[in-house]
């Protein structure tokens, strides 16, 4: 399954730091993250001991794999080690994420400040890594022993517990901001140009002179105020020209009522040269 926005035409982006998943306990999780490690360029997964093994070739594969959305290559180039010594031995900076005090003695950071000064470390050849921790019960005080600082998830206190996927999307989010910036990738996009003054005035007499017909205006005092605001709402919308060509034509059908056929051939006509439209 590719979810909506993937789009295999553009270049991806690679990089960042290695995700490293502890002793892993569902397959579905491990095809999460690898989802969340495409999101935002993330490309080096490594798998200690996950709980049944890896790569799986029973059913949970497919569901490992439905998970990655995608993002199955990572799966497919996951390297997998059987102890965290072999998993950081090429890296020289480790963040360990948890929830909880460990009495290590160890800095800790904010995701924001950890991704921070990985890319300070990156940008002067250094490797990095982020650990995670099996699902249940995270990483123990021997493997953050590992770490050279722990990154912690400013998380409501009573619920800090988050999922896999969720901890190490928010590490991805952090290190790709923090190299791109807040910019959204799309942008908006102005089909029809901002209607001119001439355009909404107009409108607004065609409207006020229907809403007046149907004594819409009472008590007449109150009209000017009633006047004010009516068009006072719509300047709030910052109209386009296709808004008021819409709106108008839904006032004109509300006023006039359904077209007849008749009146629907006539707005068809055929061109001078007697072809038929296309």
């Amino acid at each position: 399954m590719v979810g909506a926005g993937t789009d295999h035409t553009k270049e991806a982006m690679t990089g960042g730091p290695a995700i490293v998943l502890v002793r892993s306990q569902l397959a579905v999780n491990i095809g999460m993250c690898a989802r969340a490690m495409a999101n935002f360029g993330l490309d080096d997964l490594r798998l200690v001991n996950p709980r049944e093994g890896w790569p799986r070739e029973d059913n949970h594969r497919d569901t490992a794999y439905a998970a990655a959305a995608g993002a199955a290559y990572l799966l497919d180039k996951a390297r997998v080690f059987d102890s965290l010594k072999e998993a950081v031995a090429d890296l020289n900076v480790v963040f360990a994420t948890t929830a909880r005090e460990r009495g290590q003695g160890k800095p800790v950071l904010a995701p924001v400040d950890a991704m921070a000064d990985a890319r300070a470390r990156a940008a002067h050849g250094e490797k990095i890594g982020v650990m995670f921790g099996p699902e249940r019960t995270g990483l123990d005080n021997d493997e953050i022993s590992f770490a050279t600082a722990i990154v912690s998830f400013p998380v409501n206190p009573a619920y800090a517990s988050l999922n896999l996927a969720q901890a190490v999307l928010l590490i991805g989010y952090e290190w790709l901001r923090g190299n791109r910036g807040d910019t959204p990738p799309i942008s908006r996009t102005d089909y029809s140009p901002p209607a001119p003054r001439e355009m909404i005035l107009s409108f607004f007499e065609y409207l006020e002179g229907a809403l007046e017909e149907r004594d819409f205006f009472k008590p007449a005092g109150k009209a000017p105020i009633m006047r004010r605001n009516l068009r006072n709402m719509f300047h709030r919308m910052d109209l386009t020209e296709q808004d008021v060509r819409t709106m108008r034509g839904a006032m004109v059908r509300l006023v006039e009522g359904a077209r007849t056929e008749v009146q629907t051939r006539k707005r068809v006509r055929p061109p001078k040269s007697g072809k038929a439209p296309d």
